[in-house]
């Protein structure tokens, strides 16, 4: 079934939130490739590229619940617009650097950092914001969208920023990110003020703790997260895509790599209709990631780079299907007065994952070789995914049409229409 095109119709700030994000995410992405690009030409080392993400893992973590914690107690409107800001300059400062006669391969770790500080501050009060700008029976349309937006950008990034960094060099790709900054913000601000449904909940270590609390309350939602966690971090592997592309005598195809698992996302999203028919979304969590790593394991084994390219994006169509009804979860089931600090405990999930898996691949890389640190990621995945598919009744057999915070935040909801 084709897309469901309703959200756009729907809200204004649903349509500049949508590209903003667009926008934004196609020169981070052009950042994305040039930084490991840039490691790996200043070091040569597989672990050294691996380490970016681990750099970012820590203020990833800190600044995700503490994002959240604000996005329920101040202006999430201006949380958006101050982190979109910060990451600009980050940007900047990556540009400095390439241009430096002797760029210094600790600036990007440092970089790194500040980058997903900002990133995991801004996410919650994005996400937030969209939750109330959106009916909840549109979510996952939204969700949807979302995707298919964000995955369209992971197709034409990669391959503009393998095109530039291969020929104009890391400098070029950190500059055109920093005009993108530019235009995203000249969006940002034209999006309104959402007014909340609940009463602001101040920030501070408690209100933090209680959104955790909450979450821990609800198996379905740890579900969510833990699957996730666990499928990225023993399956997600772009760390070893540099060396990926030299090992299928490949270099010049950097950027089909990285755009692989975007081309999935995109297919997925574009025939996501039949997911609106679909009640049971902890048990198609489970189906999908486990698809997830099945197709990265056989990836690992493909002589050549178009079939491993076809898998990993059969790796992205599973992993896009995931998301869309882990959003669904999420954003059909809890209350906005917790909306921002749960939101930050998501990013935690859907991004916590990756880094750990780029570190994971680029030790084991370095104990095996790249096809071995990316066919036993896959595998281990699969184990994992089951395994917890046991462990976590209440979110294998999750019903949105019984669960009772699904009828509940219906219910509450249903004489609030989303801002138009």
């Amino acid at each position: 079934m084709r897309l469901d095109l309703s959200p756009l119709r729907a809200s204004r700030d649903f349509r500049l939130l949508l590209g903003s994000g667009l926008i934004t995410m196609l020169g981070t992405i052009l950042t994305t490739v040039a930084v490991p690009f840039q490691m790996k030409e200043l070091t040569g080392s597989p672990v050294a590229v691996g380490l970016v993400s681990l750099a970012e893992f820590v203020p990833m973590v800190v600044c995700g619940l503490w994002g959240g914690a604000i996005a329920d107690a101040l202006d999430r409107r201006k949380i958006v617009i101050l982190s979109e800001v910060g990451l600009c300059l980050t940007s900047v400062l990556l540009l400095v650097n390439a241009l430096m006669p002797s760029p210094q391969a600790w600036v990007l770790y440092v970089v790194g950092a500040l980058a997903a500080g900002f990133g995991s501050v801004r996410g919650p009060s994005e996400q937030a914001i969209i939750n109330r700008v959106v009916p909840l029976d549109q979510m996952t349309a939204a969700f949807a969208i979302q995707g298919l937006v964000r995955n369209t950008a992971m197709i034409a990034g990669p391959a503009a920023g393998g095109l530039i960094v291969a020929n104009f060099g890391p400098a070029m790709a950190y500059g055109v990110d920093v005009a993108t900054f530019l235009v995203s913000l000249a969006l940002l601000v034209r999006v309104r003020r959402v007014t909340r449904l609940d009463e602001a909940t101040p920030a501070s270590l408690r209100s933090m703790v209680e959104g955790v609390r909450y979450a821990l309350r609800r198996p379905d939602l740890m579900g969510t997260y833990l699957v996730d966690i666990a499928a990225m971090a023993f399956a997600f592997s772009n760390a070893l895509f540099p060396f990926l592309a030299d090992d299928l005598n490949a270099p010049n195809a950097l950027g089909l790599l990285y755009a692989a698992g975007g081309v999935g996302s995109v297919v997925a999203s574009l025939t996501s209709g039949w997911t609106n028919h679909v009640h049971r979304h902890g048990l198609a969590v489970i189906v999908s990631a486990t698809g997830w790593g099945v197709a990265v394991a056989i990836a690992a084994l493909m002589p050549d780079i178009w079939l491993t390219f076809l898998f990993l994006a059969v790796a992205g169509g599973a992993d896009m299907v995931s998301g869309l009804f882990r959003g669904t979860i999420w954003n059909q089931t809890i209350p906005d007065e917790y909306r921002g600090r749960l939101a930050g405990i998501e990013l935690l999930s859907y991004s916590a994952g990756p880094m750990l898996g780029d570190t994971r691949a680029g030790f084991m890389a370095q104990l095996g070789g790249t096809r071995f640190s990316l066919g036993v990621g896959g595998l281990l995945c699969v184990g994992v995914v089951g395994l917890m598919s046991v462990v976590l009744p209440r979110f294998r057999t999750y019903d949105a049409r019984t669960d009772e915070y699904a009828l509940a935040e219906r219910a509450r909801r249903a004489t609030e229409p989303a801002t138009a």
